[in-house]
């Protein structure tokens, strides 16, 4: 199939104060996606990645890795990709300039190629995302890194080490295990992330000769091996889409039951949702919610790295918290401009104040309005504000939505909202 992007002028159009009842199943994980795409890029055989959407973020990368002379394709619910016949070791500013995690495929590059050279990753402005890590990381490796104007160049070969974190970035955790999948000799990371995505990461490593472990944990190991093969690969639920959906069933009131992702990785929204009233019955590979549509404040949300609150959830929370009964604290810590959406939601007459990274949220009803999405996650709480809201609401921006949520109105209209994708 050849890779499309949604249309970028797009809004929804959506009436609010409809219950909401179905199943909705949740595809790989986007955050998953993304390194998987990157990693292949050190494979010297077929990679197929199973049970993939096409969000924007997925079909950037994709066109990261044909610049570079790889096949990438989606097709049969997955994607394909060849790396055997790399061309070239480097990326324009064109395609980095849509993607933040276009740095995930420095490191990989390196490895393969032995040089690569990148421009400065684009994506979400929900505040300063330095890839200082990065850098760092492979540098420790061996590598000689050099920042010219808007550029990163990289060469060198590669050799294990000892990396210490000052904190757990996923990010950087996810270049560096890559980098040192294919360096001479072994590396340790001390202060790795332990997100889902990063035991993904492993696995499909391990499922193309790699030698990794740790993972889940904050220490990790890498043995470098001289090469990696293809292989077929299910990453794993998307945690984030999946809370998405539960948040807005307890938004609205109804019986959701979302399936395709692990419910532990879902702990910590589940304890939310059940502070704000809904009921949350476990699944063996979901969850369902039931709710009467009259939530209740679910007192203080903090996010955190893994297994604390994700903050990906924070803003759709955040569209909860504005439609409870009562107050709700919100502190956020790991992005400052996560709070963007906020302002937009102040549009539907939601009771919020900032105080630097701290949003007091005093719930009340909400009434429709035309807001626009400024990043991704954001954008999702606006369609989930105005599921909640009284009357009609337009959401524009949909270009930021479409980056982690693919067919979002598709899939909340099957469960009986009232939201129509506009053009």
């Amino acid at each position: 199939m050849k890779n499309r992007l949604p249309d970028s002028g797009a809004k929804y159009m959506i009436v609010g104060g409809r219950r909401l009842y179905g199943e909705l199943q949740v595809m790989s994980a986007k955050n998953s996606i993304l390194p998987l795409i990157a990693c292949s890029v050190m494979t010297e055989g077929e990679v197929f990645l199973t049970r993939c959407e096409m969000t924007s973020d997925a079909v950037n990368m994709a066109d990261i890795v044909r610049s570079l002379g790889g096949k990438c394709s989606f097709r049969d619910g997955g994607i394909y990709i060849d790396c055997r016949d790399l061309s070239s070791c480097r990326v324009g500013s064109e395609l980095t300039g849509r993607l933040r995690s276009s740095v995930f495929i420095l490191g990989p590059l390196l490895a393969r190629a032995g040089s690569a050279e990148i421009c400065y990753p684009g994506g979400c402005d929900i505040g300063p995302r330095p890839i200082d890590l990065h850098i760092s990381g492979l540098r420790a490796l061996g590598a000689q890194i050099s920042e010219n104007g808007d550029k990163v160049s990289a060469r060198g070969a590669l050799h294990g080490a000892r990396i210490e974190l000052p904190m757990p970035s996923v990010g950087a955790t996810e270049n560096i295990m890559m980098a040192a999948s294919r360096a001479e000799g072994v590396t340790v990371v001390c202060g790795a992330a332990a997100e889902p995505e990063i035991t993904d990461l492993q696995n499909f490593i391990n499922a193309c000769g790699g030698k990794v472990r740790g993972a889940g944990t904050r220490r990790l190991e890498i043995e470098g091996v001289k090469r990696l093969h293809g292989a077929t690969f299910a990453p794993s639920g998307d945690r984030i889409a999946a809370g998405t959906y539960m948040t807005a069933c307890a938004i609205c009131g109804g019986e959701v039951t979302v399936t395709g992702a692990n419910p532990a990785h879902l702990a910590s929204v589940t304890g939310i949702l059940r502070r704000a009233g809904a009921e949350v019955t476990e699944l063996t590979n979901g969850a369902t919610v039931r709710s009467d549509g009259s939530p209740r404040a679910p007192g203080r949300i903090e996010t955190a790295p893994y297994p604390g609150f994700p903050t990906d959830l924070q803003s759709p929370l955040t569209a909860l918290a504005a439609l409870s009964r009562g107050t709700t604290y919100i502190i956020e810590n790991l992005f400052e401009n996560r709070f963007r959406h906020i302002p937009q939601l102040r549009k539907m007459g939601a009771d919020i104040t900032v105080c630097g990274r701290a949003a007091t949220v005093r719930g009340r009803r909400l009434n429709g309005s035309d807001v626009e999405a400024e990043d991704l996650r954001g954008g999702a709480a606006l369609v989930l504000a105005a599921l909640g809201a009284d009357g009609t609401s337009t959401v524009c921006g949909l270009s930021h939505i479409d980056r982690g949520y693919y067919d979002l109105g598709g899939k909340l209209s099957s469960l009986g909202a009232d939201i129509r994708r506009l053009p």
